[in-house]
């Protein structure tokens, strides 16, 4: 691992803005940059070079979002909370009755209107 690192290190301080988040691409471009006779060799600098510009980039998107998370909280923000009330006229009586009815309890004929009055 130490030395597909070093490898990989070397290719980027001397060709690192042309590399990019695709594998295939990378591999040709190593083709171009440094001369690698093992097969199994250039696939793997070619995927750690890969692996680390997409690490870069996420990390990258990361702070942006942060840094912009940071801007957002900093702002202050006012909240308006709307109340709405309803308004009844005063001369209605809302009646609301509850009760449950079992065969035991006697049964009254009065209203509840009667009752009010």
């Amino acid at each position: 691992m130490d030395r597909i690192k070093r490898l990989s290190y070397e290719v980027l301080d001397k060709h690192k803005s042309k590399f990019g988040e695709d594998f295939a691409d990378n591999k040709k471009l190593l083709d171009e940059f440094a001369i690698v006779r093992s097969k199994g060799l250039k696939n793997e600098v070619a995927g750690y070079i890969t692996k680390f510009i997409k690490n870069e980039k996420r990390e990258e998107e990361f702070k942006k979002s942060q840094a912009e998370a940071s801007i957002e909280e900093s702002a202050p923000v006012e909240e308006t909370v709307e109340i709405e009330t309803e308004t009844t006229p005063e001369t209605e009586e809302t009646v609301i009755e509850v009760g449950v009815e079992t065969p035991e309890a006697p049964e009254t004929t009065e209203s509840s209107e009667e009752k009010t009055e």
